[in-house]
């Protein structure tokens, strides 16, 4: 059997090509300014998470003027001893892995706290939620999930890292909806 020629303008024509090329391509690992708090990490890209997640410690909820908020430290090295608090987006419930399950609790999820954070990847700068959790054992202390990974129109290529290059928004750009 012999094939005929394929024209490539007909790859045009195909539907979902020309979104991709609007997207940006990023690595399996990042560097992410986290806005706010004034600080460069390592992040992976994760798109089988759903959500992101900060490595935080001492987490506390509180109130402030009737409103929820959360008192944390980042648990990312020694340097990192002061308190962050943000308002308390909402709680989220996470599924728990095999090796995290408490028959006695009776629980396959755990609870943790969400908060807003601005973040920049490359020259992308987007608000994004982060659930707060000890990643201290884990190699990277931020996880961006599938839905950040949207918010940031990304496609990830795991052959990649650091693709974006060292955060670069600018100081007065505004987050994209």
């Amino acid at each position: 059997m012999r094939l005929k020629p394929f024209p490539l303008f007909c790859l045009l024509f195909m539907p979902g090509l020309g979104t991709a090329a609007e997207k940006t391509v990023y690595g399996l690992n990042e560097y992410a300014q986290l806005a706010g708090i004034n600080l460069e990490v390592a992040a992976k890209l994760d798109t089988g998470a759903k959500t992101a997640s900060l490595s935080a410690r001492d987490i506390k909820r509180f109130k402030r003027n009737g409103e929820s908020w959360v008192r944390f430290y980042l648990a990312i090295d020694t340097a990192h001893s002061h308190p962050i608090e943000r308002p308390l987006a909402r709680v989220s419930k996470i599924k728990r892995r095999a090796g995290d399950y408490d028959p006695d609790e009776d629980k396959n999820y755990t609870a943790r706290p969400v908060i807003a954070l601005d973040i920049c990847m490359g020259t992308a700068l987007r608000s994004i939620e982060v659930n707060l959790t000890d990643r201290s054992a884990f190699q990277y202390p931020l996880l961006i999930g599938s839905e950040a990974l949207k918010r940031f129109d990304a496609l990830v290529d795991p052959s990649l890292k650091y693709a974006a290059g060292k955060p670069a928004c600018a100081a007065d750009a505004h987050t994209a909806e």
